[in-house]
């Protein structure tokens, strides 16, 4: 029964993949721990049938914004269930790069506190009724692409994680140890963000503990490729790089397909 349920369920996926959406739902998810409230996005194709594979999609230091929506159809257009989770707390929400970056040294500064508002983001995506809660990828940007492997070596049971130019550095590698899913790294080879040390830090964890791990490494491209906010001066650190944005995405579409 249970190989029969698998078959219908990679069915319907088919089946919707097929379809080649074009139009999504997007609904606010308000949700809490304690007394701490957040406010999430659930996107997903609007003719689906059935559960679909879900992403935990992590934001990135900015909060859940208009990019992280941006970013979340993209994927729900392919056939994905998208949940953008709230690390941060309803109505904390940066409004300039200052403000972002203090608040993102929090949870880099604090990884068990990360850890745990990562943690509640997939426990809220696994209760939602439009998701297979068996198939389940997170991905994440820049801050969120950290937090994502952060997911990972936490121990987390999702099929596997994607961190688009995300922090690489390996704080603690002994939890390398606790990785379960497959990892894909995508990263700017001149982000100017990544230490060359905590790049090969990244890279050791990964082989030490035989993780089932990918980097692709894109030329010419710096921290946030994937954002056109991010302007198109790469001197800057940060700047959109149209061809690794492009190349990143496949990259994501051939790692889901296959971790689905």
């Amino acid at each position: 029964m249970k190989r029969i349920s698998q078959l219908l369920v990679s069915a319907v996926f088919l089946a919707n993949s097929a379809l080649g959406f074009a139009a999504v739902k997007t609904k606010t998810v308000d949700y809490k721990k304690g007394k701490e409230a957040f406010q999430g996005l659930l996107v997903y194709p609007d003719n689906a049938k059935g559960q679909l594979p879900g992403i935990l999609m992590i934001h990135n230091w900015m909060g859940v914004s208009d990019e992280t929506k941006k970013q979340a159809t993209r994927m729900a257009e392919l056939g994905y269930a998208v949940f953008a989770a709230d690390i941060y707390g309803k109505d904390i929400r940066p409004k300039t790069v200052e403000e972002a970056g203090k608040l993102a040294e929090t949870y880099r500064g604090n990884r068990p506190l990360f850890r745990e508002r990562l943690q509640l983001g997939l426990d809220v995506l696994r209760g939602q009724k439009e998701v297979d809660a068996n198939r389940i990828l997170a991905v994440g940007y820049c801050f969120g692409g950290t937090g994502v492997i952060e997911l990972a070596r936490a121990g987390a049971n999702v099929k596997g994680v994607v961190s688009f130019h995300g922090g690489l550095d390996s704080p603690t590698p002994a939890d390398g140890k606790n990785i379960k899913a497959k990892v894909l790294a995508l990263h700017g080879a001149d982000d100017p963000y990544v230490k060359a040390e905590d790049l090969a830090a990244f890279e050791q964890e990964m082989r030490d503990h035989k993780v089932d791990w990918q980097l692709y490494k894109y030329g010419n491209a710096v921290h946030s490729f994937t954002e056109k906010s991010a302007g198109n001066d790469p001197s800057k650190g940060a700047a959109y790089n149209a061809e690794a944005d492009a190349r990143s995405f496949e990259a994501f579409k051939d790692f889901a397909k296959e971790s689905f």
